[in-house]
């Protein structure tokens, strides 16, 4: 791993498992001092540059020789060596023409794309905060190396890999690598003795910061550990950078017969071959159209043969001039020869095919840049026409990766919901309306009952009409009692909304000047904040105009799960102890709950109420918080009291349920991709009951799995480990791939991809953090997210949305499928002519002059100027066509057959056979018809010179 001129960065043990001291020892290294300048170039010389391999910009060559290398091209290029080798320079040189105009614009637009990623890939830090001979100093993050001392503050993209040894209240968001949305808290208090690499997972690591993820919350310190490609960033970008190689081409005797290094060369010569020729790599467009150049040129090796046999393979100038306008070539060096020569394929190859598919993907390409979609290679729209199921996370691609308070629980009152919010910082956006809490003790046991949507996914549900019938009667009755006002802060709301403002380090403003509103902190906090300030009880209006003060903090601890506060209004000997965190930890702290005639003491019912409630809000995909507050006589700032003093005999005023909004057009684009035969998968880090609330609401899975038949629900929404556990053949024996799968890693991600691709599935992966890339490049389409997205990320893609928008896929797919149809059409229009030429010429032998050589019933420069020219313009504006009206409603394009359909090929044979049957026909009225003079004289060597025995 790394560049092997540089230093390996190794331990004994991972970093996360020493003290600090030891790393401290190890890395030369002084935690107060920090490196020396010479000691930081020396670093810097010993472990290279703190960046990623493949950073240094796309290269030109590499994008030119994938242009050259090209079926059609190969095939061109050697008509060209023929023409050139008989001295018909003319005719050579449009071939040349031909070829560079065609390798010009695949490489020009290529390497633009290629160009435009380079400027999307912001992933680094491009400074750190860096302890350096007792000073702090800021340098790139290029230039830091193991050894330093680097401080991060909330903000602060960490540039490497740091082994902590100072955390003070301490998140950092590593969603990038973990997938999960939560910010993770820092502990440097967990003690790790007991474990080892494997068994702890990066994210539970606390004593850890990785490089690229972001400081939410706190301040730190850590010794840099990692760097480049040694980073946890790096490692998942080096793994994706080795190909596994096919079965059999080891050259190791270990692995198979003796014989096996041979048998190894063999494969791999021939793999290279084919991959050179086009054979065997790209979408199966690509891969078609080159083995139509080959087979097409093998044709045309048989006509001439066929030609040669006519004549008894008395091979002389005028029978080579036949072969040649036929199909194939002749090393004569006549004048006439040279003249045909160049037209090697000239009637069964159409040498205008590359320039037309160039053009329309690059057309194509142009439309998509101006919908926010960035195109790495010209053949990738074209292979989203074929796409069946698209794999996609869920944090930042279906959802905002930011979180609203939607639901508020509160003892005695009922259930406050927030409904049509979308603006995370926006407390003005949305209605909130208040109903009577969930009925526990009704059947289901607070599993709500919805009405059954069965329009946005791409499953073909069986359902009987009377179980759908029966749930929507059930919804109507359970919605009755909601009510549509605006609810009054009633004394037991206020308690509860003032309770979570304070316990609060986020702020929420708006800014008069650009006129929105900005919200700074952790994104749990500010939905909260933001719920307050729906009713004018923010943290600010509290502070002053309420005349709240703040006289202590005592900040979340990841071990507890909770958060207080101590605040005291002016003027007055109140002072009250504010607390939030996990409903499970809170609810122990608590004598009461409620307040005013709500007010209850806290029994195991009680406590069972509550935890019915909380798992009734995740059930929703919901995460719940419980708010608590107590009444504190008497407080003295001077005396330190313990924090278990403080956190007793609380009350609970009520929980909050918070979510992750999904996209305004994600439903849409579900529910699109459903009418078009496309199935989305959900595939997400997240926990299991929001993954699946999140995929009710978008569309992805039915509101209500539970009516449809047992064994197809069952597989619906799965957790990554029960379907990591399963073996290939029970994933097989599924009636159908999970649409949600939860707490996804990323091989969870590419055995999924393996799934769909045993089914015969032809696959799109969305995705924009480090852990979707293996996904990614597994994928048969990779799509990332360019906004948001990993550098890793949009490297191993195909395509990178400029937007971060799902409904952009919707658009790349219609554009692919739209050049798909136009891609047939002017294949089919090619094709036809190409066989009706081949018709006319072979039938055209039995047309013989008075010396007994076959006459052309088309010359050489005609073929050439139907094919070049009269064939190709009308090509250009089929290809150039726009989409069909029911492009969207139709299923997706069989990946096995590609353009070359049973039905394309019929109708070329059909309209090939008929337009080359007219020709002839028109040849023969003239030559034996009243229209000429009917004797069926072909003149005397015409083929060679012009005479007056050649007019009829």
């Amino acid at each position: 791993m790394g560049s092997k001129k540089f230093t390996t960065q190794e331990y004994h043990q991972h970093p996360f498992l020493l003290p600090s001291q030891v790393l401290i020892e190890r890395l030369q290294t002084n935690d107060e001092t920090g490196l020396s300048p010479l000691k930081a170039q020396e670093a810097q010389r010993l472990y290279g540059p703190n960046k990623l391999e493949g950073e240094g910009g796309v290269k030109w060559y590499s994008v030119l020789l994938k242009q050259v290398s090209n079926a059609m091209i190969l095939v061109l290029v050697l008509a060209m060596a023929l023409s050139y080798g008989v001295t018909d320079y003319i005719e050579g040189g449009v071939i040349t023409a031909v070829i560079i105009l065609n390798v010009a614009i695949g490489f020009y637009q290529e390497f633009q794309a290629e160009k435009k990623m380079d400027s999307l890939r912001a992933l680094s830090s491009p400074s750190a905060a860096v302890l350096r001979d007792g000073h702090i100093v800021t340098v790139p993050s290029a230039e830091v190396v193991p050894g330093d001392i680097v401080h991060v503050k909330t903000g602060d993209t960490i540039p490497a890999d740091l082994r902590l040894v100072e955390a003070m209240n301490l998140e950092c968001d590593e969603k990038i690598l973990t997938g999960e949305a939560v910010p993770v808290s820092k502990d440097l208090k967990v003690d790790f003795s007991n474990n080892n690499e494997l068994e702890t997972g990066v994210g539970d690591r606390l004593n850890m910061a990785y490089s690229s993820s972001t400081v939410t919350k706190g301040r730190g310190t850590g010794i840099v550990v990692f760097t480049g490609m040694y980073t946890e960033i790096g490692r998942i970008a080096a793994s994706m950078q080795g190909k596994d190689r096919k079965p059999n081409r080891s050259l190791s005797r270990r692995k198979g017969s003796p014989m096996q290094p041979a048998k190894g060369v063999a494969l791999r010569v021939w793999d290279g071959i084919g991959q050179f020729l086009g054979l065997t790599v790209g979408t199966p467009l690509q891969r078609k159209l080159s083995k139509l150049a080959y087979v097409l040129f093998g044709c045309a090796l048989l006509l001439a043969i066929i030609v040669f046999g006519v004549n008894k393979f008395n091979v002389t100038n005028e029978v080579a001039i036949y072969a040649i306008s036929t199909g194939t070539f002749t090393t004569d060096h006549s004048p006439w020869t040279s003249i045909a020569n160049h037209e090697t394929g000239i009637a069964i190859i159409p040498e205008s095919l590359v320039a037309v598919l160039t053009i329309t993907m690059v057309v194509g390409m142009t439309q998509m840049r101006k919908r926010r979609v960035v195109i790495r290679q010209l053949s990738a729209l074209e292979a989203l026409g074929g796409v069946t199921n698209i794999c996609s996370d869920k944090t930042g691609t279906l959802t905002l990766g930011q979180m609203i308070t939607r639901k508020a629980w509160l003892p005695g009152v009922g259930m406050y919901s927030v409904n049509n919010a979308e603006e995370a910082a926006d407390p003005t956006k949305g209605t909130v309306s208040l109903g009577a809490a969930p009925d526990l003790t009704s059947a289901g046991e607070g599993k709500e009952k919805k009405p059954l949507d069965r329009d946005p996914h791409a499953v073909s549900w069986d359902i009987a009409s009377e179980k759908t019938t029966m749930v929507e009667k059930e919804d109507d009755t359970s919605s009755s009692s909601e009510s549509a006002d605006v609810p009054e802060v009633t004394p037991e709301f206020q308690e509860f909304l003032r309770s979570m403002a304070l316990c609060n380090l986020a702020t929420v403003r708006h800014d008069k000047q650009k006129n929105e509103w900005q919200a700074i902190g952790d994104p749990t906090e500010i939905a909260l904040q933001v719920f307050a300030h729906r009713f004018q009880l923010g943290k600010k209006t509290l502070q002053e105009q309420h005349g709240w003060t703040q006289l202590a903090e005592y900040p979340f601890d990841s071990s507890i799960k909770r958060m207080s506060v101590i605040y005291q209004k002016r003027q007055t000997d109140s002072v009250y102890i504010f607390c939030k965190g996990a409903v499970e930890r809170v609810i122990d702290l608590c004598s009461t709950i409620g307040t005013g005639a709500n007010q209850r003491q806290v029994t195991d019912e009680v406590k069972a109420e509550v935890l019915d409630q909380m798992n009734r809000l995740a059930q929703q995909g919901l995460r719940v918080m419980a708010i608590a507050q107590r009444q504190h006589t008497t407080y003295n700032s001077k005396t330190e009291i313990a924090r278990d003093a403080i956190e007793k005999d609380l009350t609970l005023l009520g929980l909050a349920g918070l979510y992750d909004p999904p996209r305004l057009e994600t439903k849409d684009a579900v529910r699109e991709c459903a009418t078009a035969g496309i199935k989305v998968h959900m595939l997400t880090g997240d926990h299991p009951s929001t993954a699946e609330a999140i995929a009710k609401e978008v569309g992805i899975i039915p509101t209500n799995p539970s009516a449809l038949p047992v064994s197809v629900a069952s597989s619906l929404v799965k957790a990554a480990s029960e379907f990591d556990a399963m073996t290939d053949d029970e994933i097989d024996a599924l009636p159908t791939l999970p649409l949600v799968i939860a707490r996804c890693a990323p091989s969870t991600k590419t055995r999924m991809i393996a799934a769909l691709h045993r089914r015969r599935a032809f696959c799109a992966m969305t995705g924009d953090g480090v852990n979707d890339a293996p996904s990614l490049q597994a994928a048969d389409v990779g799509i990332a997210m360019g906004l948001a997205g990993s550098d890793v990320a949009k490297g191993a893609s195909d395509i990178v949305l400029t937007d971060d928008n799902f409904a952009s896929i919707v658009n790349a797919i219609e554009e692919g499928r739209r050049m798909f149809d136009n891609i047939q059409k002017f294949i089919l229009h090619l094709l036809t002519s190409n066989i009706a030429e081949v018709i006319l010429l072979i039938v055209g032998l039995g047309f013989q002059d008075s010396a007994g050589f076959s006459v052309f019933p088309l010359s050489p420069l005609q073929i050439l100027w139907i094919n070049m020219l009269t064939s190709s313009f009308p090509a250009f504006g089929l290809g150039k066509e726009k989409a069909s009206s029911d492009i969207m409603r139709r299923p997706p394009q069989k990946s096995k057959h590609g353009v070359f359909t049973l039905q394309v090929i019929a109708d070329m044979i059909v309209y090939g056979t008929i337009m080359g049957a007219c020709t002839l026909l028109t040849f023969v009225i003239i030559v034996y018809g009243p229209v000429g003079d009917g004797d069926g004289n072909l003149g005397h060597d015409c083929n060679r010179s012009y005479s007056s025995s050649c007019d009829i």
